[in-house]
């Protein structure tokens, strides 16, 4: 059983940033691959950036590329999402999740490989 709870979200400008944080309970945190995921209001929830249990390997939504980076911190049961340059667009409840389904190098990018979730943070980007 892993439970998850996320912080660092709020309200920012355009072209701001925000670090969101997941930090994770359990002792089997780091065999996890862990994702961010995120729903705008009305909308299906999306993968934004997901990491295997080493860190060797990253994957990310086209629409965050270049902008979010995703990192964990293995012995402090952690992981953050980094964004910069935030647009409106990226306004959304921002979820972490681990899923055992990971390997060395494959992360998983579909909500239903993901076994845990966390109740998710508001982000919100102001134009």
């Amino acid at each position: 059983q892993v439970q998850l709870v996320e912080s660092g979200g709020g309200l920012v400008q355009a072209g701001g940033s925000l670090r969101l944080s997941c930090a994770a309970s359990g002792r089997t945190f780091s065999s996890y691959a862990m994702g961010w995921f995120r729903q705008a209001s009305g909308k299906e929830r999306e993968f934004v950036a997901a990491i295997t249990w080493s860190s060797y390997n990253t994957n990310y939504a086209d629409s965050v590329k270049g902008r979010f980076a995703i990192s964990r911190d293995n012995a402090k049961n952690t992981v953050y999402l980094q964004m910069n340059s935030l647009k409106p667009d990226d306004t959304a409840v921002y979820y972490c999740a681990a899923s055992s389904r990971g390997t060395g190098y494959y992360v998983p990018i579909r909500s239903v490989d993901y076994d845990y979730w966390g109740q998710g943070t508001q982000v919100t980007v102001s134009s």
